[in-house]
């Protein structure tokens, strides 16, 4: 089959063409570099952003499926950006898909959609929205996550997914910034050290994604849900990180800050970022806090 990749450049997004490659799919991606990777293996490259309805459509064309997995992620920055990304972009690729009678669209969602700042244990994808957001980026993902499932129709099969901190071989964004944070001696455990999250690795998330692929073409009651990606081993996460650390010769991290503490400084922090002005981002916020102190 015929299938786009949006971000197909990303940490995801690549490992996911080429997988689709391997399975022998005709697969193109739509993202604003290249990969290097991905031209070896003569992959189509529409350049461009998600934001241009025109370059969406353009790629949209002749395609069976998409892979929406572009956003703006991050827990800092102007909400405009994060809206006009991961809102408007997704808006853009739902209309193409319509427009082009793609009849599968997987979306790549987020957990912290549904993440309210307190302790998440034993939850199903019947948790509920928050009513507020700390973060600019959980927030339009949200959005975008209910227009997918809203747009769910005989003719275009929608499903998101929820994939909690990817990591493995590829990894441009989280574990890096964390090891350059510990080597630069600004990490520290925020809480007692002893919350647990769900990860999921590398290839896993993919084969969730191409499983879910499958569940729409085989029509299969999934279609027009969310669905969590993990794992299925939580981990203590600062023992994790360290045994991390251990295996790149970094020291552990003992130093801590407590959860009441970081929250504080978060909401410091936010106001100078933002009432300053300031470039960046910051050390610390609430949703940072948040994030590294409860389980999840």
């Amino acid at each position: 089959m015929k299938v786009l990749v949006t971000g197909g450049s990303g940490f995801l997004g690549k490992a996911l063409c080429i997988k689709l490659h391997e399975l022998g799919h005709t697969v193109s991606y739509l993202s604003r570099s290249e990969s290097h990777e991905l031209e070896e293996l003569k992959l189509k490259w529409f350049p461009g952003d998600i934001r241009n309805l025109s370059i969406v459509l353009s790629a949209t064309k002749s395609q069976n499926a998409v892979f929406h997995t572009a956003a703006l992620a991050g827990f800092w920055g102007r909400r405009e950006d994060f809206f006009q990304t991961n809102v408007v972009g997704t808006e853009n690729v739902i209309k193409s898909c319509f427009a082009n009678n793609v009849s599968h669209l997987i979306y790549t969602s987020s957990p912290s959609v549904i993440f309210n700042g307190k302790d998440l244990e034993n939850i199903d994808e019947s948790i509920s929205y928050p009513e507020k957001y700390l973060c600019f980026y959980s927030e339009t993902k949200s959005i975008a996550e209910r227009m997918i499932l809203e747009s769910n129709s005989n003719e275009l099969k929608t499903i998101s997914l929820r994939p909690h901190l990817i990591w493995g071989p590829g990894d441009n964004h989280l574990l890096p910034r964390v090891v350059e944070k510990a080597k630069e001696g600004k990490l520290k455990i925020v809480g007692n050290g002893l919350n647990k999250v769900d990860l999921i690795y590398i290839d896993n998330a993919v084969a969730g994604h191409i499983l879910a692929w499958q569940g729409l073409v085989h029509l299969l009651p999934c279609d027009g849900k969310s669905y969590f990606l993990s794992d299925d081993i939580p981990v203590e996460l600062w023992r994790w990180i360290n045994q991390l650390f251990l295996r790149l010769n970094i020291p552990a991290i003992d130093k801590k800050i407590s959860y009441k503490k970081a929250y504080r400084v978060g909401a410091l922090m936010e106001w100078l970022f933002a009432g300053l002005k300031l470039k960046g981002e910051p050390p610390m916020t609430r949703f940072l806090a948040d994030s590294l102190a409860k389980h999840h």
